[in-house]
């Protein structure tokens, strides 16, 4: 049964279970949040990852692709960092590829999308970081 993860013990069983992650919006840049989350899980992880930026061709040493459509793999995990307001495009590319679950970054809610993964079949979780959880959380 998909829904919105709120408790630490989905929170951990979702971190523990997916093994394709696409983080959507990754910079290029080591100052941004994202790139430095991709990074982290690229060295402590055994996590599958996909770069999702349509404005670079390579992200940490690895292909950045222009859309989830693009991925050549079930996506286990859209990790998203965009703006509230760029959330909408984003969950209509996860629900289109069937991804499994949609995590929306530290700072980043927007309840009417987060229902939509939901009702889409995703488990969903709003403003967590995923390497913060990682690190908490996986064995």
């Amino acid at each position: 049964m998909s829904k919105l993860l709120t408790t630490p013990a989905e929170v951990s069983a979702l971190v523990n279970a997916v093994k394709v992650v696409a983080i959507v919006g990754v910079s290029d840049k080591p100052d941004r949040a994202s790139n430095a989350v991709a990074k982290y899980l690229q060295d402590h992880s055994q996590y599958k990852l996909y770069f999702v930026n349509p404005l670079l061709e390579t992200v940490l040493g690895e292909k950045s692709y222009k859309s989830l459509n693009e991925i050549p793999e079930q996506i286990d995990m859209v990790d998203v960092f965009r703006k509230p307001s760029d959330m909408e495009a984003v969950m209509d590319e996860a629900i289109f590829v069937k991804a499994k679950s949609f995590w929306m970054q530290l700072g980043i809610s927007e309840a009417v999308q987060a229902e939509r993964g939901v009702q889409a079949g995703m488990d969903v979780v709003q403003n967590l970081c995923l390497k913060v959880e990682f690190e908490k959380y996986v064995n």
